[in-house]
C-alpha cells in the first residue's frame, strides 16, 4: 500500500535517487536540493510515495509570485514530479499530485502554477494559465503552462507573469 507523506531528512537521499532516475539526468535532483535550501521551500509541500519504508516518488511544491500590475500575488510552482521508472503507471503520480493539492488548500495557498503534460494534469482540475491571462516568462507551449485555483475566484482579477526564482534557469 502507498502512503503519501511530507519528505524527513531520511529521505532526501532516496529522493534525489527517485528524481535522478526518473528524469535519467540529475538537473532536477539539483534542483529540489536548491529548492530545498531556499527560503521558498515549504516543509510540508515536499511529498513522498512510499511503500514498505521505500521512497518510489516525489512532487515538490515552492513559493513563486505573479507578477500583476497591482504588485505581486503568491502562488504555489509544482515542480518536480516524479516516480520511478520502475512504479510508473501505477498512479503513484496521480496520488501524489492529489495529497499535494489537498494539502496546498491545508495550508491556506490559492494558486498552483506548472509546466507539465497538457493531457495529465486537467484531470486535477488544471487549465491553461492562459486563460486568465497568466504568462510564463520562458517560451514553453500555451497547453503545457497551467493553473488551478484552489479556491474559488482566487484568480479573479489576477493576470501578469509568473516569476520563478532565478535557480529554476539552472535547471
Amino acid at each position: 500500500m502507498i502512503s503519501i507523506l511530507s519528505e524527513t531528512a531520511e529521505d532526501i537521499a532516496a529522493i534525489r535517487e527517485v528524481v535522478t532516475a526518473a528524469f535519467g539526468r540529475p538537473n532536477e535532483a539539483a534542483l529540489v536540493e536548491i529548492i530545498r535550501n531556499s527560503p521558498n521551500f515549504i516543509p510540508e509541500l515536499s511529498l513522498v510515495a512510499k511503500e514498505d519504508g521505500k521512497v518510489l516518488g516525489h512532487i515538490l511544491f515552492s513559493l513563486v509570485a505573479i507578477e500583476t500590475q497591482k504588485g505581486n500575488v503568491e502562488a504555489i510552482a509544482l515542480a518536480p514530479l516524479c516516480v520511478t521508472p520502475t512504479h510508473q503507471r501505477q498512479s503513484i503520480g496521480a496520488q501524489l499530485v492529489q495529497a499535494g493539492i489537498t494539502k496546498c488548500r491545508e495550508l491556506d495557498h490559492n494558486i498552483i502554477i506548472l509546466v507539465g503534460h497538457p493531457h495529465y494534469y486537467p484531470r486535477f482540475g488544471f487549465q491553461k494559465a492562459s486563460q486568465f491571462g497568466i504568462q510564463a516568462p520562458f517560451t514553453v507551449p500555451d497547453s503545457a503552462f497551467m493553473v488551478l485555483e484552489l479556491k474559488p475566484d482566487a484568480l479573479t482579477g489576477i493576470s501578469g507573469i509568473v516569476r520563478y526564482p532565478e535557480y529554476f534557469n539552472e535547471v
